[in-house]
């Protein structure tokens, strides 16, 4: 079985759905004002890497 062509990259993941990129934009608001509001533990993906 060979692998996919295209593989998913934390850096990649970060720097397009990750805390800062969303603050940057209005509609990126709108999202994080979303998930506070319905109450979602995690906000972006980048709150899940904090090792």
């Amino acid at each position: 079985m060979t692998k996919q062509t295209l593989q998913g990259t934390r850096r990649k993941r970060i720097k397009t759905s990750g805390f800062q990129i969303r603050m940057k934009t209005h509609s990126g608001r709108k999202v994080i004002k979303g998930r506070r509001r319905k109450g979602r533990f995690r906000l972006t993906i980048s709150s899940s890497y904090k090792k």
